[in-house]
């Protein structure tokens, strides 16, 4: 039985399940082998877990890791589409999807929100375009309550933590809501050696697609004026 005690977790999926509180009741959405609810399960004797897969060849190995863990009792593997898995009646009380882009991540979320109503924390970890995600949870009433950002593999990850908060929604700051949106209010705040490496590679890019803009024949003024606003904030914060 010693494969019981031994799930490797990248650092980016450790920190992920951090935020999984104990002995809840959660669905990991697009679960990678159900690594991640096997690992929290193995730990935590409470817990339970759904592993969602959209596709049959994830689905299966999911099941397999599942199986050989001997956690069927406590994760079940299903095959759908996003929140559709979730059942609105079975009380899942916190939602992992982790390892997409945002564009996804916003679209699952935003597609099954009829699904949220037992839902508590949210536990979102984009590959790209953290913003989007930001700018769904503020429009879906929860409240951005952590953020972390890692650099894991050569890649550097955003991890956002959203809770429902009945009446203490986080406050934006009107004047700052774009920038809060784009860097992670949280991050801007904490400037850390990382978010700032993540800040100075964007800056580069983004130095190059503006001056591509420039010399092109037709330019785009408003996209232009869109991305030097960018530009300028992103001055800022490293500075």
């Amino acid at each position: 039985n010693d494969m019981k005690a031994d799930i490797k977790l990248s650092k980016r999926l450790k920190m992920v399940a951090s935020f999984i509180s104990e002995g809840t009741f959660f669905a990991d959405i697009g679960s990678d082998h159900a690594y991640l609810p096997c690992y929290i399960c193995l730990k935590d004797e409470k817990a339970r877990a759904i592993a969602g897969e959209v596709r049959e060849g994830p689905y299966h190995r999911a099941e397999e890791t599942v199986a050989a863990y001997q956690l069927s009792d406590k994760v079940e593997v299903r095959l759908g589409d996003g929140l559709q898995i979730i059942n609105s009646d079975e009380g899942v009380k916190e939602l992992v999807v982790a390892g997409m882009g945002g564009g996804l991540i916003s679209q699952i979320i935003e597609s099954g929100k009829e699904k949220l109503t037992t839902i508590d924390r949210l536990v979102l970890q984009p590959n790209n375009s953290a913003h989007n995600v930001r700018k769904l949870l503020l429009n879906l009433g929860y409240s951005l309550t952590h953020e972390k950002i890692l650099e894991d593999n050569n890649h550097i990850y955003e991890i956002l933590v959203a809770d429902k908060i009945n009446n203490e929604p986080f406050l934006w700051n009107n004047v700052e809501v774009e920038k809060q949106l784009l860097f992670g209010p949280y991050l801007m705040e904490e400037k850390s050696p990382v978010f700032l490496k993540k800040w100075k590679i964007e800056r580069e890019k983004l130095m190059k697609v503006i001056h591509q803009m420039k010399n092109a024949k037709h330019i785009d003024y408003e996209k232009l004026a869109y991305y030097e606003t960018q530009l300028k904030w992103m001055e800022e914060i490293l500075t």
